[in-house]
């Protein structure tokens, strides 16, 4: 499911015009509040002041949040290149049909879980998903017979390794999953909107402070922006290369496999 926080291009035009429309209506349509202002300037000083901390301090908190969120999904990548490559160096203890039917299924499932990581098209996605269930289903039924067959703890050592490769896929998507709440947006805008409104509120005339009453929307916007790029996976600019995959799809091609025992 889509939102408008999948898009910051469009949370920055949205927040940036929104904000800035809250300072105009401070400064144009409360004059009255505005001379009110202007004779208790200290305790107006001291509540907008307030009100631009609290934003602030929100703005960080949120900032960290998106960014503990990415650093999750950079950290879940690195983990599920290492259970696949650990993967492909223990099927070399099952039989060695087994074993190049295992590998052939491992590379075919790394390559999915990059374009997993990659792609930003709906319908290619759900073809990802679709394939990637499939070869999870593959690989397991490849481990589990000749580990019952044999049940040693060589063969155990290999089904706990495939059973790391399927929950590693699982720790990520539910890490994709994890965004900011949109409570904490709706939160976060609306203190946003009060603060500029204040701004605008304590300007002395709208006309000379029109210029100035755009640099604060601006920041902010630019902040919004930031924060929903980081948060984004697949629509921001900011996104989780998957170079531990691509860098184990080299290796894994590259090294010979193992002679089949005639």
């Amino acid at each position: 499911m889509t939102s408008l926080m999948d898009y910051p291009p469009l949370v920055f035009v949205v927040a940036f015009f929104g904000l800035w429309f809250a300072a105009w209506i401070g400064a144009v349509r409360f004059k009255k509040l505005r001379s009110q202002a202007a004779d208790m300037r200290d305790d107006f000083g001291i509540v907008q002041g307030a009100t631009l901390t609290l934003l602030g301090l929100i703005i960080g908190f949120t900032f960290s949040m998106a960014l503990s969120r990415y650093d999750l999904r950079k950290n879940y990548e690195e983990q599920e290149a290492n259970a696949i490559g650990t993967e492909f160096v223990r099927a070399d203890l099952l039989p060695a049909a087994d074993a190049a039917k295992v590998r052939s299924l491992l590379l075919k499932y790394l390559e999915q879980r990059a374009l997993f990581y990659t792609t930003r098209d709906a319908q290619v996605l759900m073809q990802v998903n679709a394939s990637t269930a499939q070869l999870q289903a593959e690989l397991w039924g490849a481990v589990v017979p000749p580990a019952t067959a044999q049940p040693t703890p060589l063969s155990a050592l290999v089904v706990a390794g495939m059973n790391d490769v399927l929950n590693t896929q699982g720790y990520t998507q539910a890490a994709w999953w994890n965004r900011i709440p949109i409570a904490a947006w709706a939160l976060m805008s609306t203190i946003a909107l009060v603060s500029t409104m204040l701004v605008g509120v304590g300007a002395r005339t709208a006309r000379a402070e029109s210029a100035l009453l755009v640099i604060l929307p601006l920041v902010i916007a630019i902040a919004f922006f930031l924060i929903a790029d980081i948060d984004s996976p697949r629509g921001g600019v900011i996104r989780v290369s998957p170079q531990n995959m691509k860098s184990l799809s080299e290796s894994l091609r590259t090294t010979p496999a193992a002679p089949v025992a005639k």
